[in-house]
């Protein structure tokens, strides 16, 4: 038996091929993260909440590879991946720091079939993000906008900073022009002045205040740090949220 979420992605290969993409342009979201927008010929088209591999080569032939969600939906023409820099990683840093319009790299996908949604789909919505796992999350609320079917949509989104927090402007535009759209922002590490959002990390009193309740049936998607994701998606089991309505991916360096 299939349900909606598993017919959501269309099936995918047993082999994705590696793509030449071209950077287009490379655009500042945050101090510490850039969206890149890519051209790649061929792209067969993705589904909200999917990824890619990228590959990159330098010139003595060493190569590194990370896998990135997709920001752009699926109506959008470019490929777009928004990338948070760390420190001490190898792929990151090229593209906030050197990438420049011109460049190539290879991309492999798009990629998965369980952490996805799509406006055929049935409401309401209910996005928990922390950090960059507020990417794939993006691209979904981009294509609800887009495919005009505005089922009810929540957003708790947890930001160190103000200043860390990606997609701030477009996200509070969304929820101005939409009615069915409520985004909520908490901040950990200290606010701006007049700051009138959360204070603190996500918690049981959070979720209960800021989320749908179980019994409205939510389709659940929660995406972050590791400790983030193990700590939300345990606690909505906890206020009465179906373990089977929740999905969860992780983000973070990977060594």
């Amino acid at each position: 038996m299939t349900d909606e979420a598993d017919a959501a992605a269309p099936p995918q290969p047993a082999h994705l091929p590696w793509r030449p993409a071209e950077i287009l342009e490379v655009i500042a979201e945050t101090p510490h993260a850039v969206s890149v927008v890519l051209r790649v010929p061929g792209w067969p088209g993705h589904a909200p909440g999917q990824h890619v591999d990228v590959r990159l080569r330098a010139e003595d032939g060493y190569e590194a590879q990370r896998s990135y969600s997709i920001a752009s939906p699926p109506e959008r023409g470019e490929l777009v991946l928004t990338i948070e820099r760390f420190d001490d990683g190898e792929v990151s840093p090229y593209f906030t720091d050197e990438a420049r319009a011109g460049d190539q790299i290879e991309v492999r996908g798009p990629i998965g079939g369980y952490f996805v949604w799509t406006a055929l789909m049935k409401g309401p919505l209910q996005l928990v993000a922390g950090g960059s796992g507020i990417v794939p999350l993006m691209c979904m609320l981009r294509h609800r906008a887009l495919a005009g079917r505005h089922v009810a949509a929540r957003l708790l989104y947890s930001s160190r900073t103000w200043d860390s927090t990606i997609y701030a402007v477009e996200l509070a535009r969304l929820a101005a022009g939409d009615r069915q759209l409520d985004v909520v922002h908490a901040l950990t590490r200290g606010e701006p002045p007049h700051w009138t959002g959360q204070r603190r990390r996500v918690d049981a009193e959070m979720l209960r205040a800021f989320a749908f309740p179980p019994g409205d049936t939510p389709r659940v998607y929660v995406c972050g740090p590791t400790p983030f994701v193990e700590t939300v998606a345990s606690t909505l089991v906890t206020l009465g949220h179906a373990p089977a309505r929740i999905k969860t991916e992780r983000f973070g360096p990977t060594g």
